[in-house]
C-alpha cells in the first residue's frame, strides 16, 4: 500500500516508534529510524527492517533538541531518500516531580524534545508534501494530551501542545492533500515500562501483576496495555485511502481512560 513512500519516524530505535516503523515498512514504505543507538545497533536495526520487508532503511542519530541538528537530519532524508512523505513525530522523554521541585533543565528538555522537535520536523517536511499533493503527519501524543495527572507538568503541557499543533497543521495542509492527526495512547507495554513494573513491585512489596493492574492500569478500564503492534496498525490505517477524511483528529487509544 505504501510502496514508493518514505517515512521518517522519530524516537524509533525501540518501543512505540520502532513498532510504527516496522508496520509502515511492512506496507512497503522506505523508513528512516531516528533515536539513540550505537553505530552497530543502528546498522542491525536497518538490516533487520531491510531484510524483513525488502525496503530501504536509514538512520539518523540527530539530537532532536537542537534545531540545527534537525535541519541536518531532514537534509539527509531529502538527499538520500528524496523527501518525507510520512512523518511520525514520536520522540519523547518523561520526568515526574511536583512543580515546585521540577528541575528547570528537565522542563526545557521535555518541551524541546516532545513538542518543539515536532514543530521543526513538520515545518521542514510540509513544503515537500504540499508540492507532491500528498503527505501524512502522525503525532504520537498521549492520554495526557486530553487529561492531566499530578507531577507531570512538562509532559502534560507538551502533549497538550502537540494536540494544538496537530490541529493547526491539519488546517494548513487540508487543501494540499496533507493530513495531520495525533494518536493518544494510554500505557503501552514497552521494555522501559517492563523495567518500571519490576522496580515498582520491589519498592512496594507487591507482585508485578498487582503493579500492572492496580498502579499502571488503574486509569485504563480494560486493564490491558496498549501494544506497539496496535499503534503501528493504526498508523498504517491513517496513511491509507480509508483515512483520507480524517484530519486534525486527536484520537484516543487508551482502553477507555478519557471516557471516564
Amino acid at each position: 500500500m505504501l510502496k514508493g513512500k518514505t517515512a521518517l519516524v522519530t524516537g524509533s530505535t525501540s518501543g512505540i516508534g520502532l513498532g510504527i516503523a516496522k508496520a509502515l515498512a511492512e506496507q512497503g514504505a522506505d523508513v528512516i529510524l531516528s533515536g539513540l543507538a550505537t553505530d552497530a545497533e543502528a546498522d542491525a536495526l536497518k538490516a533487520e527492517i531491510s531484510d524483513a520487508y525488502g525496503v530501504k532503511a536509514g538512520f539518523s542519530g540527530a539530537n532532536l533538541t537542537d534545531p540545527d541538528a534537525i535541519e541536518g537530519m531532514m537534509g539527509y532524508v531529502a538527499r538520500d531518500f528524496g523527501g518525507v512523505d510520512i512523518l511520525v513525530n514520536n520522540a519523547g522523554v518523561q520526568h515526574v516531580s511536583p512543580i515546585e521541585d521540577f528541575p528547570v533543565s528537565r522542563w526545557d528538555l521535555i518541551i524541546a524534545l516532545n513538542l518543539s522537535a515536532a514543530f521543526h520536523t513538520t515545518r521542514i517536511a510540509i513544503p515537500y508534501m504540499k508540492e507532491k499533493g500528498w503527505g501524512r503527519i502522525i503525532n504520537t501524543a498521549s492520554a495526557h494530551a486530553l487529561v492531566a495527572s499530578p507531577f507531570k507538568s512538562a509532559y502534560v503541557a507538551a502533549k497538550h501542545g502537540i494536540a494544538g499543533l496537530t490541529k493547526v497543521v491539519a488546517l494548513e495542509g487540508a487543501e494540499h492533500g496533507v493530513r495531520c492527526n495525533a494518536i493518544c495512547p494510554g500505557y503501552v507495554y514497552t521494555p522501559l515500562v517492563e523495567g518500571q513494573v519490576a522496580d515498582t513491585a520491589k519498592a512496594r512489596g507487591i507482585s508485578e501483576e498487582d503493579v500492572k493492574r492496580d498502579v499502571l492500569l488503574a486509569a485504563q478500564p480494560t486493564k490491558e496495555f496498549v501494544t506497539t503492534d496496535q499503534i503501528g496498525a493504526f498508523s498504517v490505517f491513517l496513511c491509507s485511502p480509508g483515512a483520507d477524511s480524517i484530519n486534525g483528529a486527536i484520537m484516543s487509544m487508551d482502553g477507555g481512560w478519557v471516557a471516564q
